[in-house]
């Protein structure tokens, strides 16, 4: 398993967090997604060899969200 922590810009709310927490944790080999919205970061534990870390960000990014 792999660990990253992402920054993520545009979240504010319960919606925000429900909405990257969800999509992100459906993906295949996500194993866990937490999101802190006062810090503005995403941490995510995934499985390399299931997912990709471009496609994490990718499916943060379809949601509305601006990763840095």
């Amino acid at each position: 398993m792999e660990k990253v922590t992402l920054n993520v810009e545009g979240m504010s709310c319960g919606h925000c967090v429900k909405a990257v927490e969800g999509s992100v944790g459906a993906l295949n080999g996500v194993s866990s997604v937490k999101v802190d919205l006062e810090n503005k970061k995403v941490d995510v534990e995934f499985n390399q060899t299931e997912v990709t870390i471009d496609k994490i960000k990718d499916t943060i990014d379809d949601q509305g969200y601006d990763v840095k």
